[in-house]
């Protein structure tokens, strides 16, 4: 949520953070603003609605020259969207400006004492308060003046600041909220995330917790809490600027969901050697994996989907319990954990924050952490026993397709690799699971080769109030993930239910010409949910069954059907998601929604 993009140089600055904001739009807002320092002093503007209103504003930049500045998108949280509201926010007296990602959890005490002491606030944030502080304490030093803030303030922060005494100078400061610097030839970048940057510099620092940076054009310094510099080293970016274009498709979306396949290939190809899974440099030992007596699995929206299919395959093959949790529910319902819990964690940025907490809140307890992650050296990453990447590379779309499907990936692969170290399957069936896993990839792209049959359908359905989607088992699991996917990009409502709960109360949704949505791919079930299709059709409803490929000719219940290749019971969730994302993505154009950006929503959640 929010970007931060920020340059100092030699360069014109406007320009530059207005294209850094643009590549950053995909993490959600509603406002936007720059604040540049020329020979006249700083300048602030900002706007609520589109970058393009603020762009128009600045004449793309042209009116407001300067070689130091930073910039903002806010996604709204203390305070409605407004001018006012809008970062940069500034001190009373004008020397300093700050850009903000996070909550400060207690700003309203620290306004309050402001306040008392003739401190004069002007909007409704709680990055403000940051402001505000900065000219309150400063003695001179602005590198003390940020280190003590830092101590009053709680909360999670990334913050971009520039002070009018200290022209030729960027500060930024980092807690629990991803922020990057770009290290480039007489000139430096802070941002958010690294699209913002990569069409100027591969070099990157990555600030951790509690750090600050001090940057000139030529030099990029780092202190912690103590002001004791630390020395940092670069990290290069390998992966191409055009792998966060759009490469000729008209959505993210769409864009990487045909990188699926390839996708999946990057995440499982170097990790299956000789028909075995090897799970790269992880310190968890076969000793360790026979010691566990319960997983847990902790995750938010399209990750934690991911976790309940893990839950179905790792009871079913390892026959060990497991729990599934939402990351905002875990650390506050007192779960029981011990030093033999095994705690997978998955997120796609690596800072999520309710995630970031259950980690934090496992490893209190002693639990072993193992995460799921796509960002190299991000926080959970860094603070996990193990760790494992997707390789997925960057999903810029807000609704998740790519990421989904290689946390899939990885886990398989971890249920496969704990089975064969407990001995858990014969070698035959092992064999055959990883058969099956190294055939993914091209099954997937086989799913999307038949966008027709689904671009035609919900051509017929976009205009639907309400929609239903049912399964049991991994297919259950499967229809949170569609639900999800299809409410967040079209805004049409839609639940997901087990086949079975629907004589449990929400059969009575059910009227004349309501669409419902069976997966019927888990072969044992299959009989079952042909009986809840016949419940919901006695009832009035349209039904699109999304089946295997197995039950072509055969006679079902089913008014429309997709067709799937066949795969392990377990992995089926890879391949019945694909139809229903792209049936998402086809709604939601037909009705002209901004696909890419849904309203409301963003792209890295890193507040609670």
């Amino acid at each position: 949520m929010c970007g931060i993009v920020g340059y100092i140089g030699d360069r014109e600055v406007s320009p530059i953070l207005l294209n850094g904001l643009e590549k950053l739009e995909y993490r959600g807002y509603d406002s936007a603003g720059v604040a540049v320092y020329n020979n006249t002093g700083m300048h602030v503007v900002k706007s609520k609605g589109r970058l393009s209103v603020l762009s128009e504003l600045l004449h793309g930049g042209t009116d407001l020259p300067g070689t130091v500045g930073i910039g903002h998108t806010r996604w709204a949280t203390h305070g409605a969207p407004s001018d006012i509201n809008s970062h940069p926010q500034v001190s009373d007296g004008g020397k300093f400006a700050v850009v903000h990602n996070g909550i400060i959890e207690n700003y309203l005490y620290l306004k309050n004492h402001l306040i008392k002491r003739g401190i004069h606030f002007v909007s409704d944030t709680d990055t403000e308060v940051v402001a505000q502080m900065l000219e309150y304490y400063h003695q001179g030093d602005v590198l003390d003046t940020i280190l003590k803030v830092a101590s009053k303030v709680e909360g999670s922060y990334a913050l971009g600041i520039i002070c009018e005494e200290h022209p030729d100078t960027i500060y930024a400061v980092r807690k629990d909220s991803p922020l990057i610097i770009g290290k480039g030839e007489s000139e430096n970048f802070i941002a958010s995330d690294i699209p913002a940057i990569l069409m100027h510099t591969r070099d990157i620092y990555r600030m951790n917790d509690g750090e600050v940076a001090v940057l000139s054009k030529n030099e990029v310094e780092f202190y912690n809490h103590d002001k004791e510099k630390i020395e940092k080293v670069t990290e290069r970016i390998e992966w191409d600027v055009d792998a966060a274009e759009k490469g000729g498709y008209e959505h993210f979306m769409m864009k990487e969901m045909f990188e699926q396949p390839e996708a999946i290939r990057k995440t499982i190809s170097p990790r299956i050697h000789d028909g075995k899974i090897v799970l790269d440099d992880i310190a968890l030992t076969v000793e360790k994996i026979k010691d566990i007596d319960k997983i847990f699995i902790v995750a938010c929206g399209t990750a934690y989907h991911v976790g309940v299919v893990g839950k179905y395959a790792f009871e079913k093959i390892l026959r060990l319990p497991v729990e599934v949790d939402v990351a905002s529910e875990f650390r506050y319902r007192d779960p029981i954990i011990t030093d033999k819990s095994l705690v997978i964690i998955i997120s796609q940025s690596g800072e999520t924050a309710d995630t970031l907490a259950a980690l934090r809140e496992a490893k209190k307890h002693g639990a072993y952490v193992l995460s799921i992650v796509n960002v190299v050296g991000s926080t959970i990453a860094n603070e996990s026993d193990d760790v494992l990447y997707t390789w997925a590379g960057p999903e810029i779309a807000v609704a998740s397709t790519k990421a989904y499907s290689t946390q899939l990936a990885m886990m398989y692969m971890i249920v496969l690799y704990m089975a064969e170290q407990m001995q858990a399957v014969s070698t035959e069936e092992l064999n055959q699971y990883i058969a099956d896993l190294e055939s993914l990839p091209d099954k997937v792209a086989q799913c999307l080769e038949d966008k027709e049959t689904i671009q035609y359908f919900a051509s017929k359905h976009f205009n639907a109030q309400d929609m239903y989607f049912i399964g049991r088992n991994v297919d259950y699991a499967a229809s949170l993930e569609a639900s999800l996917k299809l409410k967040e990009i079209s805004y049409i409502h839609s639940e997901a239910y087990t086949g079975g709960e629907l004589k449990h109360g929400p059969i009575s949704l059910i009227e004349d010409n309501t669409l419902v949505i069976a997966i019927c791919t888990y072969q044992r079930l299959f009989d079952k949910m042909m009986s809840n299709v016949k419940e919901v059709k006695a009832r009035g409803a349209v039904v699109l069954g999304i089946l295997t490929e197995d039950k072509v000719g055969v006679q079902t219940e089913a008014d429309h059907a997709f067709f799937v290749p066949k795969i392990a019971d377990f992995m089926l969730p890879s391949l019945s998601i694909i139809p229903l994302q792209l049936f998402a993505y086809y709604v939601a154009s037909q009705k002209g929604c901004d696909i890419d950006k849904p309203r409301n929503l963003a792209k890295s959640v890193t507040v609670e």
